[in-house]
């Protein structure tokens, strides 16, 4: 017996097990069987009676033989799953296809399929297949669905073999799984213009080159193949060859999404919680972002960046889609299995959005920042109003834990939601609450509606 690779790819693997294991896979019937040989040919040998002797033999031996027979059999049957897609939102339904191949010249017998599934994607699947003919190949085929993000083996699958008499039944499990990505929930959100946002691509976005006249222009020499409407006549005539005007290099715009994952700032847990709200926001703005062609970076209150530190942290700009794409994934996945930590406060973000440390550079001092906040105390909060001095536009999303929880206020010594907001405006967020059932995209459009610093929060708190 062996198992594709995941995916279907190619790749092999064998069970383990001997003889030995495969005497252990005797049933009940089959162990009755063997028993009432061996009393048979005690009772025979005492009472000297040769045809019970055979009758003994025969009751012993069946189970043995059919144990031999399928030793031999389960090395003969191949298995793949194919999982697609590899990554579903939450909520959201992944196709599983198994497949059998009966490799050997003769027929197997009854087979019953089962793959090992975590109990959050539902119940364990089973496949019962009747006979597979010698070269024969069954397909069967199953969905996993799971409300709640995270990373799930699939895997691995078992096949139970049994003999026509029922009295042995093997269990040998095949050696590939696979992984289904359930990442969160993302919500369409309109487009909008925030305080400080220039478009990812266009006529709005910053330029590596100054256009704005010519006395700007840096021209270059003629190059075969170059468009003679692009020559620049002043620079020919003053170098004294053709020049040509160098190409426009649109530099896509940077921005940052901060998600709070500290464990006392938020309260509950499930996919109605608090927390679970600020992943979904924080996963539905990366969407909207990258599709409007902004370069863009996952930051925490720990400090880490996704993408990696290289450029800043940030998605690769000019180098196309596919890296984009890719970039769009590692942040999906990382949100997939974010969850609470440790830190008591926001100093690490702070120093990474200021570019201290080193490890992403100066970058972000020209972008969005855009951050989804649990419950601040007067000391964060007068962090995260700093980090809006290092950033072009800044909208906070801020989530009252407590409120989440069903209960008016926290146990602590918190400052009210109101006072919080007023203090991040007047350093010029734009801070909107995020009430309990509140749909994200409605709130993402009154952050484009709602002025900077003005003190007004769009009508929701």
């Amino acid at each position: 017996m062996s198992a594709g690779a995941p995916s279907g790819a190619g790749g092999e693997g064998r069970p383990a097990g001997g003889l030995r294991s495969s005497l252990s896979g005797l049933t009940t019937r089959g162990r009755s069987f063997v028993a009432a040989g061996i009393a048979a040919a005690v009772c025979a040998y005492v009472l000297g009676q040769e045809e019970l002797l055979r009758v003994g033999l025969l009751l012993a031996a069946l189970p043995l033989i059919c144990v031999l027979a399928l030793h031999r059999t389960r090395h003969r049957v191949t298995g793949s799953r194919r999982l697609t897609p590899t990554r579903v939102s939450a909520g959201g339904e992944a196709r599983v296809q198994l497949r059998m191949d009966n490799t050997s010249r003769v027929p197997t017998g009854l087979l019953m399929l089962q793959d090992r599934v975590p109990y959050v994607l539902g119940p364990r699947p089973r496949f019962v297949l009747d006979r597979v003919e010698p070269g024969g190949r069954r397909e069967v085929s199953y969905r996993v669905r799971s409300d709640l993000r995270g990373r799930y083996p699939l895997g691995p699958l078992q096949l139970r073999l049994s003999d026509p008499f029922g009295l042995v039944e093997l269990t040998r499990s095949f050696s590939a799984y696979d992984t289904l990505t359930v990442i969160p929930r993302t919500e369409a959100l309109p487009a909008i213009r925030l305080t400080g946002e220039s478009s990812g691509y266009g006529d709005g976005s910053r330029r590596s080159l100054a256009l704005s006249g010519d006395d700007d222009v840096i021209p270059r020499g003629y190059r075969r193949g170059d468009d003679l409407r692009r020559v620049h006549w002043r620079s020919t005539a003053r170098y004294g060859e053709l020049m040509v005007r160098r190409e426009e290099q649109p530099q896509r715009s940077r921005a940052t999404v901060l998600l709070d994952t500290r464990q006392l700032a938020f309260e509950g847990a499930g996919p109605d919680s608090a927390f679970e709200w600020a992943v979904s926001g924080a996963a539905s703005t990366l969407t909207h972002l990258l599709e409007q062609g902004f370069s863009v970076r996952l930051l925490t209150d720990t400090g880490d960046s996704v993408p990696g530190p290289e450029g800043g942290g940030f998605n690769g700009g000019s180098s196309g889609g596919q890296e984009s794409a890719v970039a769009a994934g590692l942040m999906m996945d990382t949100l997939a299995v974010v969850g609470h930590s440790d830190g008591a406060g926001l100093s690490r973000a702070h120093d990474a959005i200021r570019g201290a440390g080193g490890a992403l550079g100066g970058a972000g001092s020209d972008g969005l920042l855009i951050g989804f906040f649990g419950d601040l105390d007067d000391v964060q909060t007068e962090l995260v109003a700093k980090m809006r001095q290092r950033a072009a536009g800044a909208v906070a999303f801020v989530l009252d834990s407590g409120t989440w929880a069903g209960r008016p206020a926290r146990e602590t010594a918190l400052p009210p939601l109101q006072e919080r907001l007023r203090r991040l405006r007047d350093a010029g967020w734009t801070a909107l609450a995020a009430p309990p059932g509140v749909a994200f995209g409605e709130l993402w459009r009154q952050a484009g509606n709602a002025p900077l610093g003005t003190g007004t929060s769009g009508g929701w708190g």
